[in-house]
């Protein structure tokens, strides 16, 4: 893992923090000190499809999808191998280079297989949004976590703070909201697309979002004031805070993660966000936690990761109540790392 520190421009500090249901909250110390711009990207060897797919969107990422009549009751056993396609959408001239990866057939395990045939059934979708000067490519590893526990996971590369982006422009993340949202309209309709590979294979009703850092931020976004989707079951935000006014619309269930000792975006940016939150919340504490290490890797700080954001999305996306038991044991690590919540 590698980070690439950097200050936040101006501009991104009149975006608008605020917390989340009925009452708002503001982090002080973001509007002090501002939000240094930093993304912990993975060493693993990064995927390179070759599929490319281009729509173009005549609106900003709204758009309904029919929710599929029927799908599974509960989430899958298996752990299913991982397929990797790329697709080029656009949103009023904005550029968003996608990749989406999707359980696929074969063994589970090793990396990503470029345009794999898909596996039998549907699965939800979700929503990856990379920090700043990020990319897909350095997430693949937490993309495909998700992915081969029985999801479409869709890590598009906004076109101003991704890591080949020029001129990067930290400001434009209140841009990227609406630019996820735009990409999530697009995959749902190859669920209905003659030929595509994924056409059939997607639970268009049961869609959700996460993201690190500024994809926090993003995902804070999604789920707030005007830029509300209202097509999300669940929301993960990982060491990011509020963007975007209030949580708004249904209540949706919001998992926070964030580490205790984040020289980065602050541990008080999100948990004065989950404070704030009257909606179904869960927040998993990384004891003497940095600003993302805890996403990649196997130590215990990452193992509680990856199997409570499973478990929520589990519980959220399929509504496997089993999965919901499990989120308080699976995120709780002797030294490593604690739960509170409602969920």
């Amino acid at each position: 893992m590698r980070t690439l520190p950097r200050a936040v421009a101006a501009a991104f500090l009149a975006l608008a923090l605020a917390g989340c249901g009925d009452q708002p909250s503001s982090d002080p110390s973001l509007a002090a000190s501002g939000v240094p711009d930093v993304v912990a990207e993975e060493s693993a060897q990064a995927a390179s499809p070759d599929e490319s797919g281009v729509a173009a969107l005549n609106a900003a990422g709204q758009a309904s999808a029919k929710p599929s009549s029927a799908g599974p009751k509960t989430a899958p056993t298996q752990t299913f191998g991982v397929g990797v396609s790329q697709f080029t959408f656009s949103r009023a001239g904005r550029t968003l280079r996608t990749l989406v990866f999707y359980p696929s057939t074969g063994s589970a395990g090793g990396s990503p297989k470029n345009n794999a045939p898909v596996a039998a059934g549907r699965f939800p979708l979700v929503l990856w949004s990379h920090g700043l000067h990020g990319s897909p490519e350095g997430y693949q590893g937490v993309s495909a976590k998700i992915a081969a526990a029985g999801f479409v996971v869709a890590a598009p590369a906004y076109p101003f703070t991704n890591d080949k982006a020029n001129p990067f422009n930290q400001g434009d993340m209140s841009n990227q909201p609406a630019d996820a949202s735009a990409v999530i309209t697009e995959v749902l309709k190859l669920d209905a697309k003659a030929g595509a590979a994924l056409a059939g294979h997607i639970e268009t009703g049961r869609v959700g979002a996460a993201g690190h850092s500024a994809g926090g931020y993003t995902t804070a976004g999604m789920l707030s004031g005007s830029g509300r989707d209202s097509r999300l079951k669940g929301g993960i935000i990982v060491a990011g805070g509020g963007m975007g006014g209030k949580f708004s619309g249904a209540a949706t269930p919001v998992l926070f993660i964030h580490g205790d000792k984040d020289g980065t975006v602050p541990y008080s940016s999100g948990k004065s966000l989950y404070d704030g939150c009257s909606w179904p919340k869960g927040f998993l504490t990384l004891l003497g936690g940095d600003h993302g290490a805890a996403l990649f890797g196997s130590t215990p700080a990452a193992q509680a990761v990856s199997k409570t954001m499973i478990d929520f999305f589990r519980y959220s996306l399929y509504g496997d109540g089993p999965a919901k038991s499990r989120l308080r044991g699976d995120a709780t690590v002797s030294g490593a790392a604690k739960y509170d919540g409602t969920l």
